[in-house]
């Protein structure tokens, strides 16, 4: 299958911009584990989640238990921590031939005719990955939009997240488009002036509102979706594969903070080049537990509140 290169005296001077969507949701996550899976069994790393404890108390000056009794004035606990594992599982890449021909007579900027739109397409790819992490999982709480005043739907995610004791600071929503729509519409979140912010809505960010910070706008997300969670809610690992000794040209780079790999060889049986840029990626949730009434359960995904529309 060849690829398909205008020529130049068909291309208007001012060239139309790629229609692409912002890339947003790998910037709002966990990724310090982004380092550690070099010699990790089963490439998966476990990040370790706190144990919690309850304090307790005992009278001063109050009648002391006796020898029968089996037990000392101090009643002991154990700490109990959880895991998450988190396992690089997918290689996401794109490959592209071209041919002498090609080369010769068709491409004019090889970074910005090949090798960008190969990279963009990754970066997509990785948040995609993000994405199906996020709209697959299973929420201790999830909230229907209130479509008259979403505001209210906020404030009741707030709420959520205070009662579960998730830190106030890098709280944060994101929401699909319809979503967008809805809360643009909407009195409280409209107006910069009752927002909080001095732009009510800037680079796919709509300002601060009910105690969070920005609002984000995902095209990665389904239209009717959102989440408002705080940073360590999700984890995105990546690592950009090690350059082969046998690749003619091979480098790591970053694109927005991702990582990534790009190789180029002559294949000479074909007679054409070959480009390639991919990563290694993997993600999973954070929840937390045992604690609490529910001690005896599994571990609850507090972090994250998913909203939908009805």
């Amino acid at each position: 299958m060849a690829n398909t290169f205008l020529k130049a005296n068909k291309i208007a001077a001012a060239a139309l911009g790629l229609l692409q969507r912002e890339i947003v949701l790998p910037a709002l996550v966990w990724r310090d584990a982004a380092g550690d899976f070099a010699q990790a069994a089963g490439d998966t790393i476990s990040i370790r989640v706190p144990a919690r404890t309850t304090a307790r108390s005992r009278t001063l000056r109050g009648a002391r238990p006796t020898t029968s009794e089996g037990a000392g004035i101090i009643t002991m606990d154990e700490l109990t921590e959880t895991k998450i594992d988190v396992t690089l599982d997918e290689d996401l890449y794109s490959a592209i031939p071209i041919t002498d021909e090609e080369l010769t007579l068709d491409i004019t900027n090889f970074g910005q005719q090949i090798l960008a739109p190969q990279v963009r397409a990754v970066a997509e790819g990785l948040e995609n990955k993000l994405a199906a992490e996020m709209t697959g999982a299973t929420y201790a709480t999830t909230l229907t939009l209130d479509t008259a005043d979403p505001y209210k739907t906020l404030v009741d995610a707030r709420v959520a997240l205070n009662k579960s004791n998730v830190p106030m600071s890098e709280r944060t929503c994101v929401v699909g488009a319809d979503l967008e729509g809805i809360f643009l519409k909407s009195e409280h979140l409209s107006m910069a002036d009752k927002s909080g912010s001095d732009s009510a809505l800037r680079d796919a960010v709509i300002g601060r509102v009910a105690g969070f910070g920005n609002i984000y706008v995902s095209n990665a997300l389904p239209p009717n979706v959102g989440f408002c969670f705080h940073r360590t809610a999700y984890v995105l690992s990546m690592r950009a594969p090690a350059i082969p000794d046998g690749a003619s040209y091979g480098r790591s780079q970053a694109y927005q903070g991702l990582a990534m790999r790009w190789l180029r060889d002559y294949d000479f049986r074909n007679v054409q080049d070959r480009s390639l840029v991919d990563t290694y990626a993997g993600t999973n949730i954070v929840a937390d537990g045992p604690d609490g009434p529910d001690a005896d359960s599994d571990p609850d995904f507090v972090r994250a509140i998913k909203i939908t529309a009805a």
